[in-house]
């Protein structure tokens, strides 16, 4: 903290060191690679590709494949729903419904396939889920654990196939490394899920310390490895069934070449492997089929298995919304008149810990509409204008064109904020939204342009509770590098204005025969643009505010305060977003110290715990709470925190981070030592 010009935190987080250091990073190096080498290969077999014969090439496939690839699609996210709901049956929570696996499963994998490869689990999402759901931490982690482990059961089995029976069809490795080799891998991967299968006949539980686990039975163990097998088979079936007649490839060489391909976008760690999986997809299939051909496959094949069922998982998380609005201003109302304490509300519950899916559901559309807003003024270039007619259609066309490849830019800086749960970014990325979709409607585009535009403004306006951080451009003085930040964004407008002649900034850099230094100048400036809207979108320092006579004097008033302190000292206190609620804090080592719950207006309590997480995070500390209520235990565990009874009753708790459980127990231990004072013994 700093009060009076001095800083007064008492420790750091310690970072680590020497190799652990650099292995943290080295991930992140191999998916960097990966997607320098898929760059490479698209710009080669691109070079002489025009954007014309992709769509044609779209055009091309049949309604007929084209619905088998929606039942593909459709089966393969059913197969998926069975992961989970295994899973609950081997932890013993076979009671939860099939809908309510099938939901977790579908959200889970939605966002993994989407937003990057963390966890082939799903975990930040099932833990969420599940968390409402009634299920333990413990068993949530096993779920995950269970899940994980059949996808790599299914893998296993599918991928020692390909390397037994096609090892020549995997791209570069196949020519590269003798067939015995790799027949050797794929064998030693049976032999690996064999064990798996063989050991279940012999060992059923599993103890670490204090915990027990049951493990999956020789029949569960089964059932897993045919349901991720099943999984796999069913999404290659969904380009597979895009192919043309003429490709000539069967359905097990095509299933090596899309398990090579979807593995290497996994170890790349990018948004649904984006790039590595078309460019290995791309190197694979062009013995069979021309390069426009594969990627309009490629393209369709994103369209049904990622960007649609994302959509529609944000649709559900809208609708959910809403239909909780209603169900909280009713409850909000009757609460007032009876005068009833405060307590959180389960639906409030459910919304903020969905909100981290929501934010990454808002995230990934955005950034999709933003791609497809640049790429919209190249396949389809010519404004039909169905509303404006005369003159006016040429001029109209070159401004629209602009305006549109600029707002895909801004889309996509502003996701940048959506991540970060800024105000700002929320509100104009509903602006930009709206205004594309108007002018794509007027533009004469397809009508499927301007309702998805439509459609993504509608999964994030709901959400507005989960964006409760100011923007550095609005929270902070107007500083030296935020001028200069500002400067530079007018800078950048002023450069692509001057040329707007030519069309998008796209087609000036990629397509029109411009010089070089034109070139130069719109890709920097597009670039510089980028960079500076994500900067100006990031979230404001938070700043703690002194604890004084005043300030204590004011506590005192809010509701729900604590009502005496006498053996804390503060050193300050944090405010919710609207600045009605407030949390003494005070530093002890490595933690940042909340005292009590919330004390102030209720609709603002969730963001001033929110607010200290952040700020702990800031800091370089961990965040714990201290002599907490129950109202809003559900909101301390979604931000990573496990809860320790104070009293014999529950009505005091120490809430800390999971991983510190050894420093939890001696900080309790030293509190009830002291006679159960109200202070905060030292850490």
């Amino acid at each position: 903290m700093v009060e009076n010009g001095q800083d007064t935190r008492q420790g750091q987080v310690p970072k680590p060191q020497g190799c652990k250091r650099w292995l943290k990073h080295l991930p992140h190096l191999l998916g960097l690679l990966l997607m320098v080498a898929a760059i490479v290969v698209v710009q080669h077999e691109l070079r002489h590709l025009r954007l014309a014969e992709i769509k044609q090439a779209i055009k091309a496939i049949p309604t007929k494949q084209l619905g088998l690839g929606v039942a593909c699609t459709f089966l393969s996210y059913f197969v998926l729903s069975f992961y989970d709901r295994l899973a609950v049956r081997q932890v013993g929570y076979g009671h939860l419904s099939f809908k309510r696996t099938a939901f977790a499963a579908f959200c889970s994998y939605v966002l993994s396939h989407n937003l990057g490869f963390s966890a082939v689990s799903g975990a930040a999402v099932r833990y969420r889920l599940y968390r409402n759901w009634g299920v333990s931490s413990f068993c949530i982690a096993q779920i995950i654990a269970f899940c994980s482990a059949t996808y790599l059961l299914g893998a296993a089995v599918l991928i020692g196939g390909v390397l037994v029976w096609e090892p020549s069809v995997i791209p570069m490795a196949g020519s590269h490394i003798p067939g015995v080799v790799l027949a050797g891998i794929g064998i030693l991967l049976w032999a690996c899920v064999l064990a798996y299968i063989g050991l279940a006949f012999k060992v059923r539980t599993f103890t670490f310390k204090r915990w027990t686990i049951d493990l999956p039975s020789p029949l569960m163990a089964v059932l897993q490895t045919v349901v991720a097998a099943a999984d796999v088979a069913a999404t290659a079936a969904i380009a597979f069934v895009l192919l043309p007649p003429s490709a000539h490839i069967d359905y097990g060489s095509f299933l090596a070449i899309y398990i090579a391909s979807y593995t290497a976008g996994l170890v790349a760690s990018v948004p649904g492997g984006l790039g590595v999986f078309d460019g290995a997809m791309l190197l694979a299939l062009s013995p069979y089929m021309p390069a426009p051909q594969i990627m309009g496959v490629v393209l369709i094949f994103r369209l049904f298995y990622y960007i649609i069922p994302l959509f529609m998982a944000g649709v559900m998380f809208a609708a959910h919304e809403l239909f909780l609005r209603g169900d909280d201003a009713l409850a909000a109302k009757k609460q007032q008149q009876a005068q009833k304490p405060r307590r959180v509300r389960p639906s409030q519950l459910v919304r903020e810990s969905e909100a981290g899916f929501s934010v990454a559901v808002a995230t990934g559309t955005v950034s999709l509409c933003g791609i497809m807003l640049i790429c919209l003024v190249l396949l389809d270039p010519v404004a039909k204008f169905a509303v404006v007619s005369g003159p006016l259609v040429a001029w109209s066309s070159a401004i629209s064109t602009y305006l549109l490849s600029l707002m895909g830019v801004g889309l996509i800086g502003l996701a940048i904020g959506l991540s970060q749960r800024v105000t700002l970014a929320w509100r104009a990325t509903l602006v930009l939204l709206v205004l594309a979709a108007v002018i794509t409607f007027l533009r004469g585009n397809t009508v499927f342009v301007p309702v998805m535009l439509g459609l993504s403004a509608f999964l994030i306006a709901p959400f507005r509770s989960c964006y409760y951080r100011r923007a550095r451009l609005l929270s902070e003085p107007l500083s030296t590098p935020t001028l200069l930040c500002l400067l530079l964004l007018f800078g950048c407008v002023i450069a692509l204005a001057s040329r707007h002649a030519g069309g998008s900034w796209w087609e000036m850099v990629f397509v029109l025969p411009y010089s070089g230094a034109v070139r130069w100048t719109v890709a920097l400036s597009v670039v510089l643009a980028l960079l500076v809207i994500g900067r100006l979108m990031l979230p404001g320092r938070i700043k703690v505010k002194p604890w004084d006579n005043a300030a204590w004097q004011h506590y005192q008033t809010l509701d729900h305060a604590m009502p005496a302190l006498p053996n804390i000292s503060p050193d300050g206190y944090v405010t919710g977003e609207g600045g009605e609620a407030v949390i003494p804090i005070c530093y002890r080592g490595a933690f940042l110290v909340g005292l009590g719950d919330p004390a102030g207006a209720e609709d603002d309590s969730v963001s001033a715990i929110w607010r200290l997480r952040d700020l702990a995070c800031q800091d370089g500390l961990k965040p714990v709470f201290w002599q907490v209520g129950t109202p809003f235990l559900r909101i301390y565990d979604d931000i990573g925190l496990n809860v320790w009874p104070l009293d014999e009753n529950g009505d005091l708790n120490f809430c800390y981070p999971a991983e510190d459980i050894a420093l939890a127990s001696r900080f309790v231990a030293t509190y009830k030592d002291g006679n159960a004072e109200p202070s905060v013994p030292a850490l």
